[in-house]
């Protein structure tokens, strides 16, 4: 008799991608019809994403009322609104492994975008927006960042992009930078301060600024730079990486997803060998080689070996607060503050490592709030999506509205900017390294 539900700590199966069966249409369509009738008969993820709105809804609206009365066709509408937050999976679903049920539900909605990108049915305007290498390296050249970041604020621009691209006229778009992170640090050294390591750190980081980091948010990675080496933590900014791969992953593009591991995984592995630590700036980025890659790749050593020296850059500093090694010194205080804990670190199971540093900041009062900003990196962008991506923002805004606090941040810098979006009051997010070198005074 099968258990109801599983108390269990969740576990995570390898994703499978080059077994037989995975791209296989009717193991595929089995698969998604026994999960969709278990979620159908369970319904607790009903305030997450869209797929389950989506999915509950095409069943009550069914001649049967079950979901053999939906239309293999509609599941589709599921499955694209999935964006791989996992939290139905990290804290909704009671029946993912180690129960008997084993519903992965975000690796399901992957496998089915991965199969639909195999037979080449996905838009060209999410290959486009999901090849953050390619359009970071050629929107941010000299001349035409700026041509770019002014004519998108064009009104009659905006509705030619969303008639041939589908780019929602209202989405607030991410502003590009010709002097990018990578040519900011072109001449920067690591700190030649004294190593110090812990039993949980080794002392010096190498920094994965990651895409975001360097075409679009460069001053992120300065902070970064500021506050670990104010911290003695000698930085050194990895120049040669290519995107962690979490768009292409998130679209299916399973391959492409490979191909940026090939080249990324070989040149961590040599800093992990010379030392380093390894931190990224976006929570999507650190979870990819923490958690995606891993389960993509089980076997390689490698990979593996990146997974244990990744770190996110909180989850670093109250380490390094442990070992009584974290500059507490602070000069300025930063009162109220709204915290939206991005979806991607809470997967990481690290705990809220932000909230716990920014509260050692006296006279500062940190507010979490653990609901997800819909923006999912290019889920807001889209035309069809944007209106479910405000939707989902909108218990965030309230929250962060009723807290009247002094500062509203997020770990994900794409998520602190859906929120400015979502106010409407001309306020602006700070990421939390930015009020944290405020508190230091740096």
């Amino acid at each position: 008799m099968s258990r109801e539900g599983s108390l269990e700590a969740p576990t995570r199966h390898p994703l499978g991608q080059d077994e037989w069966w995975f791209f296989d249409e009717e193991q595929l369509d089995n698969e998604l019809t026994r999960v969709f009738e278990i979620c159908h008969g369970c319904r607790r993820c009903f305030n997450l994403c869209e797929s389950f709105p989506t999915l509950f809804d095409l069943v009550d609206e069914s001649e049967t009322m079950e979901v053999d009365g939906v239309a293999r066709g509609d599941y589709d509408k599921v499955v694209d609104h999935c964006y791989q937050c996992d939290m139905c999976y990290q804290t909704k679903c009671p029946y993912v492994p180690p129960h008997e049920w084993n519903v992965d539900f975000p690796h399901l909605m992957l496998r089915a975008k991965a199969a639909k990108f195999k037979k080449r049915e996905t838009r060209f305007r999410d290959r486009l927006i999901t090849s953050t290498d390619q359009m970071g390296a050629f929107i941010s050249t000299p001349g035409i960042a700026q041509v770019a970041n002014a004519v998108n604020q064009v009104k009659p621009f905006r509705k030619l992009l969303d008639k041939t691209l589908e780019i929602h006229p209202e989405a607030t778009l991410p502003r590009y930078e010709s002097n990018t992170f990578n040519r900011r640090t072109r001449r920067h050294q690591p700190s030649t301060i004294e190593v110090k390591p812990t039993a949980d750190t080794r002392g010096k980081v190498a920094l994965f600024a990651t895409c975001y980091g360097n075409y679009n948010a460069p001053d992120l990675g300065q902070d970064f730079i500021d506050i670990f080496e104010h911290n003695g933590i000698p930085v050194t900014v990895i120049r040669d990486a290519k995107c962690c791969g979490m768009p292409k992953y998130e679209l299916g593009d399973l391959n492409a997803v490979a191909e940026m591991k090939r080249h990324n995984i070989p040149l961590l592995a040599g800093l992990i060998d010379e030392g380093h630590d390894l931190v990224t700036l976006i929570p999507s980025c650190t979870l990819m080689f923490k958690q995606e890659l891993p389960l993509m790749f089980p076997e390689e050593s490698r990979v593996r070996k990146v997974q244990r020296a990744m770190f996110d850059p909180f989850e670093y500093l109250m380490l390094r607060h442990k070992a009584g090694l974290l500059n507490t010194e602070f000069s300025r205080s930063l009162g109220k503050v709204a915290y939206q804990v991005a979806c991607h670190q809470r997967v990481q199971n690290i705990g809220l490592k932000t909230r716990e540093l920014l509260q050692l900041i006296p006279e500062t009062e940190v507010i979490a709030i653990e609901r997800c900003s819909g923006h999912d990196g290019t889920y807001t962008f889209k035309s069809e999506k944007h209106e479910s991506a405000m939707k989902i923002l909108k218990p965030v805004v309230k929250r962060v509205r009723e807290s009247e606090a002094a500062h509203y941040t997020s770990d994900c810098a794409m998520a602190g900017k859906h929120i400015e979006h979502g106010m409407a009051d001309g306020s602006r997010a700070t990421h939390p390294l930015g009020l944290l070198k405020y508190a230091y005074g740096l």
